[in-house]
């Protein structure tokens, strides 16, 4: 914190005050403590960047449809998530249609 600047009381953490620069040289990074901690392998995976959404269980295909306007109006009037709601009711549409 800013010398200058008086903290404000209620912001004060006793149980957890701010880091000095002897705190900071003292720190170990995670590559350091978690082996001990969890054993090599957990946490290599730990250290490992994980990157966007995780994998979907049943991934859905992407298409391209063309749609009549009125009907896309009418799912979108109906506000965000208008497509999984789209989705949902050419599912019901399955349920008492035939395929063939």
């Amino acid at each position: 914190m800013d010398e200058r600047s008086k903290p404000y009381p209620a912001l004060i953490d006793a149980d957890n005050p701010e880091w000095t620069a002897e705190d900071f040289a003292k720190a170990k990074s995670a590559a350091e403590v978690l082996p001990d901690l969890f054993g090599a392998k957990p946490a290599a995976a730990m250290l490992r960047p994980k990157r966007g959404r995780p994998p979907a269980d049943r991934p859905k295909a992407h298409v391209n449809i063309r749609l009549d306007a009125d009907v896309v109006a009418t799912f979108r009037a109906t506000g965000s998530g208008w497509q999984t709601r789209l989705n949902a009711a050419l599912k019901d549409w399955l349920k008492t249609h035939s395929l063939a």
